[in-house]
């Protein structure tokens, strides 16, 4: 059978249709490949993908962080010079300008209370949405994840010892090493 047809110096394509053609179904997945394969690669792609969400969001709450230390540092060395001069010695403006600072120190510090905040509740979401992942996946995976979920266990939390920002003392969740120390700002 003739596949296409010469019209004035143009082949254009005719459908070929073969009987068996419903049977031959080619598909560009190896051959060995089964949709659970295809659909648990996809969903490891995803949470991998999740994983860099989560990282990126750690480090942009680190960056503000960091930029809220050095500004209170700032503040606070400012404050200190004007402090040590005696109440006597300090003119008008220089009471003026240290209660702007101590002002402006109370919003910072304020700010990065609100900022611990939100980690705080980031980490415990995340928490959660772990807990429901993991039991979806033991539903929908039984077999495979068994062998695998202690050793997943032992590596995300070595990994989240490592990478995590966040320490836990007392309740209070503190971000760690800011600006080269502890923060343990007012």
């Amino acid at each position: 059978q003739q596949r296409g047809r010469t019209v004035s110096g143009v082949v254009q394509n005719t459908p070929f249709v073969s009987p068996a053609a419903e049977e031959d179904v080619v598909s560009m997945a190896d051959s060995s490949i089964t949709i659970d394969d295809i659909e648990g690669e996809l969903f490891k792609i995803e949470r991998i993908r999740d994983i860099l969400v989560r990282r990126e969001s750690e480090l942009r709450y680190m960056m503000d962080d960091i930029q809220l230390c050095k500004e209170i540092t700032r503040l606070k060395k400012e404050l200190q010079k004007l402090v040590s001069v005696p109440d006597k010695d300090k003119s008008k403006e220089d009471k003026e300008k240290e209660d702007e600072l101590l002002q402006q120190l109370h919003k910072l510090v304020e700010t990065r209370d609100f900022l611990v905040d939100d980690v705080e509740f980031e980490r415990l979401r995340e928490r959660e949405e772990d807990k429901e992942m993991a039991e979806f996946l033991q539903s929908k995976f039984p077999r495979s994840l068994k062998s695998k979920s202690s050793q997943d266990r032992r590596m995300t939390s070595r990994a989240q010892q490592t990478s995590s920002p966040f320490v836990t003392k007392t309740g209070l969740t503190l971000l760690k090493e800011c600006c080269g120390f502890t923060c343990s700002i007012m």
